[in-house]
């Protein structure tokens, strides 16, 4: 009997033992449970091509610095992307996708990005990259106080557009005209720009020609009617539909042997470009991850003042220069953070 017994408790001591191994799993996803609830969402929409390299790597330095803060994707992160290619309807359906996602920040590039989430995300908060005047935009009350449930990082400070038409004059002093190329629907802050570079045009002896695109035939046709008119030269403003079509304004800049600075970034220059003085776009990005990184974690948009960029770039292309019967003079090259030949 004391044998049987024996028997007994133990069979029910393996019984127990068996239960409490089939349970832990169950209690280790019940213990699990609060991180999964702490997953957060950013969604994204971006006003360029996916296929873009320099969109890519501004995309990947977004990345790169959640991952350093401690957000992975799949683990505490979801990252919903949307790329609208300039296109003015997806990037409106774009936005709607993104505020119905119910995300936990919003982040915006370009100008018309993030004005299509401002009117769709009610008071989520929204981080931009990449902007032109977001005051001007209304996004924003003032660059120290936003004022309200957006901020971010802006392109550059207006006056700065100076640099490239005097940038152009040092290359081709000959030169009496200038075309301020954008595309009204793109950059509706093109006054922004424009204000300036007219101020500062007659000092330098300088016609400013405001030139307005909005298809690729346009670009063509005005940078073909600048090669027709002797002393022309072309500034490329900062604009979504710019970056789009880098490659065709540098081809037909090319082809009519219109010197032309881009009010970029550096990868213009690398297209063929002959001159960029613009800021570093992926720095933009980067910082931008920091803003979201903050809000994540319990910041107010309207305590995180706009920042202005801190990284510019001269970007010079000789070969590109030659092919124009054009010499860089040594003034510039001074100022040049990159030489391409």
């Amino acid at each position: 009997m004391m044998l049987q017994g024996t028997q007994h408790l133990r069979r029910r001591q393996l019984l127990i033992a068996a239960a409490g191994a089939a349970a832990a799993p169950l209690a280790l996803m019940h213990r699990a449970a609060p991180a999964q609830s702490a997953m957060r969402r950013v969604g994204m929409l971006i006003g360029f091509a996916e296929s873009d390299p320099e969109a890519q790597a501004r995309l990947a330095a977004f990345k790169k610095n959640l991952a350093a803060s401690g957000w992975a994707e799949g683990r505490n992160l979801v990252l919903d992307v949307r790329w609208s290619s300039g296109d003015a309807e997806r990037t409106a359906r774009f936005a709607r996708e993104l505020v119905a996602l119910k995300p936990d920040v919003l982040f915006a590039s370009p100008t018309p990005a993030t004005a299509a989430l401002q009117r769709e995300a009610g008071t989520m908060p929204i981080v931009f990259a990449v902007v032109s005047d977001p005051v001007g935009s209304g996004f924003v009350k003032t660059l120290a106080r936003p004022g309200g449930n957006i901020t971010g990082f802006i392109n550059v400070e207006a006056s700065l557009i100076e640099k490239c038409l005097e940038l152009l004059k040092e290359i081709e002093p000959r030169m009496k005209q200038a075309g301020a190329m954008f595309n009204p629907a793109t950059a509706p802050y093109a006054e922004y720009y424009l204000k300036p570079l007219q101020a500062v045009a007659p000092k330098l002896g300088v016609k400013i020609l405001t030139t307005p695109v909005t298809s690729e035939a346009g670009i063509e046709q005005a940078i073909g009617a600048l090669g027709r008119a002797a002393g022309s030269g072309l500034i490329v403003l900062s604009d979504s539909f710019m970056f789009i079509h880098r490659k065709l304004i540098i081809a037909q800049a090319a082809r009519f042997k219109v010197p032309t600075v881009y009010h970029l970034g550096g990868y213009a220059a690398d297209d063929g470009g002959l001159i960029v003085y613009g800021v570093d776009a992926v720095d933009l990005f980067r910082r931008a991850a920091g803003y979201v990184d903050r809000i994540l974690r319990g910041a107010k948009p309207v305590d995180l003042p706009v920042q202005q960029p801190t990284r510019f770039e001269v970007v010079v292309n000789l070969k590109t220069a030659k092919a124009l019967g054009l010499k860089i003079p040594y003034s510039v090259m001074l100022r040049a953070n990159r030489v391409i030949e």
